[in-house]
C-alpha cells in the first residue's frame, strides 16, 4: 500500500560557494515558488545569528519576503528562538503579517538562542536567562492572538484574533512535554538532532492534552532529503551535506559547497563520525529507494508530517528533489 503524508520544507537559507547573501534570499524564493508549484503544505525558515554562511537571522523579514513572492503555500518561522525576542514584539511582527496575508502563517517557536552564547548575549533582551521562561513566552503569545476578551491590558496590535497556529519546536525531549501540556502541535529537529527523536515522539503522544487549538496529537518530524534519479547520484549529492554538517562539527564558516567524488579524503574517523550521526535521519537515494525508507519511517513513527530540509548545491537537482518526494508521499 502506498504511503501518503502531507510534506513541508524547511530552509536555513544558506549560501552556496560562489554566491553574495542576496543570492541566496533570491535562491530562498525561488525554491518557495517552486515547492509552492509541487503542492507542499507549509515553507519554513529557520533563525540562525552570527553565522556568514546563512542569511536566517532577520526570520520575520524573510518569511514576508517569501509571502510577497508567492501566493497559496503556508509560510512560517523555523523557528522564532524566543530567548532571542519580546513576546509582544514577535506577536505584532506575526500579527501584521496575518493582516496583509490572513491565513498563510505559522509560527514555530524554539527555547535555543540559534547561535553561540557570546552572541546569545549580545541578542539577549534581559540580564536574566530567557530560555527559561519559554512557557510562560509560549503562553503570551497564544494569549497576544487570542480573541480580545482574554487580553490583558497590553495588547498586540495587529495580532488580536488573528490565531495564527503555534508549534512548538524541540531537538531533545524538553519541548515535548511542553508541547504535550499545551495541546500544541510539535515539530522535531531529526535533520541535525535525531538522538531523541523516538523517546521524545512517544513522549508527546502519551502526555498530549486535548486543547482548544488540538484535539489529538499533531507530530511534524524534520529529516533530511536527497533525492535523485538513481542511488549513486543521491550519493553524490549527498556530500554535499556531509560537508555541511562537518562545518558544523569543525566549527569552521565554509559556505555550501558542491558534491565531491572523495569524501574520505575531507574528513578523520572522529569527524565523519560525528558528521554522519547529526545527518543520520536522511532518506536518500532514487524514487523507488525514497518510498521504501519513508514507508519503513512510517511503520516505525506514524507522523502526521514530513518537513524536508534538502542539502543539495545544484538549485535544479535540490526542486527535483523535493519533487520526488512529493511523488512518493502522494502515493505516486
Amino acid at each position: 500500500m502506498a504511503t501518503t503524508i502531507p510534506v513541508s520544507v524547511l530552509n536555513l537559507a544558506p549560501i552556496r560557494k560562489g554566491q553574495e547573501a542576496r543570492q541566496a534570499i533570491n535562491s530562498m524564493v525561488d525554491l518557495a515558488q517552486a515547492t509552492e508549484k509541487m503542492g507542499y503544505q507549509r515553507y519554513w525558515i529557520a533563525e540562525h545569528h552570527n553565522t556568514p554562511t546563512l542569511v536566517s537571522s532577520a526570520t520575520s523579514i524573510l518569511i514576508k519576503h517569501t509571502l510577497e513572492h508567492t501566493n497559496s503555500i503556508r509560510v512560517g518561522s523555523g523557528g522564532v528562538m524566543l530567548p532571542n525576542h519580546s513576546p509582544l514584539v514577535v506577536a505584532e511582527q506575526f500579527g501584521t503579517m496575518a493582516t496583509i496575508y490572513p491565513d498563510r502563517l505559522d509560527l514555530g517557536l524554539g527555547r535555543a538562542p540559534g547561535t553561540d552564547m557570546k552572541t546569545a548575549n549580545a541578542l539577549r533582551r534581559s540580564q536574566y536567562d530567557s530560555v527559561y521562561t519559554f512557557p510562560e513566552d509560549v503562553n503570551a503569545l497564544l494569549n497576544y492572538f487570542g480573541p480580545e476578551e482574554t487580553q490583558g491590558f497590553v495588547k498586540a496590535y495587529p495580532g488580536v484574533g488573528t490565531n495564527i497556529p503555534i508549534y512548538i519546536l524541540g531537538s531533545s525531549t524538553d519541548s515535548a512535554y511542553l508541547a504535550a501540556s499545551l495541546g500544541l502541535p510539535y515539530v522535531f529537529a531529526s535533520h541535525f538532532a535525531p538522538r531523541y527523536m523516538e523517546e521524545a515522539i512517544s513522549i508527546y503522544r502519551e502526555r498530549f492534552q486535548p486543547s482548544q487549538y488540538l484535539d489529538k496529537p499533531y507530530m511534524i518530524v524534520c529529516l533530511n532529503v536527497i533525492a535523485a534519479e538513481t542511488d549513486e547520484e543521491a550519493s553524490l549529492l549527498s556530500t554535499t551535506m556531509h560537508q555541511f554538517f562537518l562545518n558544523v562539527v569543525r566549527g569552521t564558516q565554509s559556505p555550501m559547497q558542491p558534491p565531491v567524488e572523495d569524501l574520505e579524503s575531507l574528513w578523520n574517523p572522529m569527524e565523519r563520525e560525528m558528521a554522519t550521526s547529526m545527518g543520520s535521519v536522511t532518506l536518500m537515494g532514487s524514487k523507488g529507494t525514497i518510498r521504501e525508507q519513508l514507508a519503513s519511517f512510517q511503520d516505525n513513527y506514524h507522523v502526521d508530517e514530513i518537513m524536508a530540509v534538502s542539502y543539495i548545491y545544484d538549485e535544479d537537482k535540490q526542486k527535483r528533489s523535493y519533487e520526488i518526494l512529493k511523488e512518493v508521499a502522494d502515493g505516486k
